[in-house]
């Protein structure tokens, strides 16, 4: 008889209203590329990403679903949230309206997956000068939801992997089961626009453990300015366990 590891996997969902970089997010994490050419997602996209996390010194699989934001395709995507082990909540920094969504996204997320990982992402944070809400609001929301909030950057690879590979850390520290989130507003996992261009020229760490980050009073403040399906894997509890084939 032969032994074989099974790897740990984890479906992560990623939601939030049209054009707010859902795509470009998973397309830069698992392929390492970013285009600012915007291709409407129709029904529900699918890439999939293995990577070492150190933190918990185990090989995850990302298997990465990447919903469309447009309503006349809510029915559609929220069939694919089945079976999530994990789910980014993501807004555009210039685009209110997503930001006001987020509350209905994660009630969503609730409805069909129950209480799974889930995280606050804020992405193009590159276009602070045109924010369109306060930083202070985005941190009362992460607070108020009880989720890690994390600013990024897909265009300059900013934040992205360490927000996976957190979620994949939650994860299998939780056995599977979601934690429903932290409550500590010092959790706000983002870096100061100041350190961008350090953190591009430096690259993402190995291993992402959200405690690295500064807490929020540690930053400086941000300025203001006027698709083919596949099934999914089951959760094998954050340890490589043995099968045997005769």
């Amino acid at each position: 008889m032969l032994e074989q590891d099974i790897d740990t996997t984890l479906k992560v969902i990623v939601v939030g209203n049209g054009q707010v970089g859902k795509t470009s997010m998973i397309t830069r994490f698992a392929k390492g590329i970013f285009t600012n050419e915007y291709k409407k997602t129709i029904g529900v996209d699918f890439l999939e990403k293995k990577m070492h996390l150190s933190s918990i010194g185990e090989e995850v699989t990302f298997l990465l679903w990447d919903t469309a934001g447009q309503e006349e395709y809510d029915a559609l995507t929220r069939t694919y949230y089945k079976g999530a082990g994990a789910c980014i909540l993501a807004f555009s920094t210039t685009d209110k309206d997503s930001f006001d969504a987020i509350e209905s996204w994660y009630k969503k997320v609730q409805d069909e997956c129950g209480n799974i990982v889930m995280v606050l992402v804020q992405n193009k944070v590159d276009l602070m000068d045109e924010a369109c809400m306060d930083a202070r609001d985005v941190e009362f929301l992460a607070k108020k939801l009880r989720l890690k909030l994390y600013r990024t950057c897909v265009k300059d690879d900013l934040n992205v992997s360490e927000v996976f590979q957190h979620l994949g850390a939650e994860f299998v520290r939780s056995g599977g089961v979601g934690t429903g989130g932290i409550a500590s507003i010092e959790d706000v996992a983002s870096k100061p626009l100041a350190d961008r261009s350090a953190a591009k020229a430096g690259g993402s760490a190995a291993d992402s453990s959200a405690t690295a980050a500064p807490s929020v009073d540690q930053q400086q403040p941000f300025k203001i300015g006027a698709g083919s399906a596949k099934p999914a894997v089951q959760r094998t509890g954050g340890k490589k366990n043995k099968c045997c084939i005769l």
